[in-house]
């Protein structure tokens, strides 16, 4: 229990704004570890008040420009803004490629500004298995935004909409990304579709292109919200208050119609999912090179059991050995 007096500290300070005490406990969650238990229980009771926008789209749609001109907007309204940046993991060392995040340094001394690369680790779906809990800490430390940006990835960056309060998917003219805006995954999860570099050619088609998927896709009942197309060209920081109305708008949108806390439970019903599933891949893990496993193998091989069953005698035993 010597631990506790150390982390009741630092969440203390973070809630006071202290941005080496932020930093601290968002690397804790990286590390993992038993103190992260610790930790949720600890920020439960501060979290749940920051708007959590998620921002997805193709590599070389301009994300990291965008995001930062996102928090140039955010801060002139004296909001408090964290961003989490999911960056690929270097097969080498495992730790995030920063690469655009430079472009973002120019908030680095802002005290109400709190930027934070994570990288991947070979977790699909263009998140980061540590960003929920980074999330909880950003959110605990009294930031009112906070911008997730993922990895860059295309279509399998879907993973994002269980994250964010509000999924904003950028795309370019040029790039065929009114196409792939028209494809399963991507059309479904915008709320908001950005369209930067809109000062080049085809900004007008791609433009067309997104409005004709989302006329055809329409479906449901009841009140449906339906995402504009805001258009932007973020190295100059034009749109990006049109882009910002727009996020505003879709939480407006939400409150109104009774959904304002229907991101929250998404993201929650996720994190118990994913805490629940690595707590069993660990458990198998502990099991995964027994004589168990090996005896199983052999049944199965020699056709004398079938896999399910070996499978369902595996979790078993995982189980028995946890007990």
């Amino acid at each position: 229990m010597a631990d506790v007096p150390d982390l009741t500290d630092l969440v203390s300070r973070a809630r006071e704004g202290s941005p080496r005490a932020v930093a601290q406990l968002v690397s804790m969650v990286e590390d993992g570890g038993p103190a992260v238990r610790e930790l949720a229980a600890a920020l439960a009771p501060h979290a749940g008040h920051a708007l959590v926008v998620g921002l997805t789209g193709s590599p070389g749609v301009g994300k990291s420009t965008t995001t930062s001109a996102l928090v140039s907007q955010l801060r002139g309204s004296g909001r408090r803004v964290g961003v989490l940046a999911v960056d690929p993991s270097s097969p080498f060392s495992g730790g995030a490629l920063l690469g655009d995040r430079v472009r973002m340094s120019e908030h680095a001394t802002d005290p109400g500004v709190f930027i934070r690369s994570m990288a991947t680790r070979g977790h699909l779906g263009g998140l980061s298995a540590a960003a929920p809990q980074a999330l909880r800490v950003l959110d605990a430390a009294g930031c009112d935004v906070v911008l997730v940006e993922t990895v860059g990835v295309g279509q399998s960056e879907v993973e994002v909409v269980a994250l964010a309060d509000t999924t904003v998917v950028l795309l370019a003219p040029g790039m065929g990304d009114g196409i792939q805006a028209t494809k399963a995954g991507i059309l479904e999860i915008a709320d908001v579709f950005c369209v930067n570099k809109a000062d080049r050619e085809g900004a007008d088609t791609t433009i067309r292109e997104i409005e004709n998927a989302m006329a055809m896709g329409r479906r449901g009942t009841g009140p449906q919200w339906r995402a504009p197309v805001v258009r932007t060209v973020a190295s100059a920081g034009r749109g990006i208050d049109d882009l910002l109305a727009a996020i505003d708008a879709h939480r407006a949108w939400m409150a109104e119609h009774g959904r304002a806390d229907e991101g929250r439970r998404r993201r929650a019903r996720a994190e118990i999912e994913a805490i629940a599933l690595a707590d069993l891949r660990a458990q198998l893990r502990a099991v995964s090179g027994s004589a168990a496993l090996d005896s199983l193998a052999a049944e199965v091989a020699g056709g004398d059991l079938d896999p399910f069953t070996a499978a369902e005698r595996l979790r078993s035993a995982a189980l028995d050995d946890r007990g």
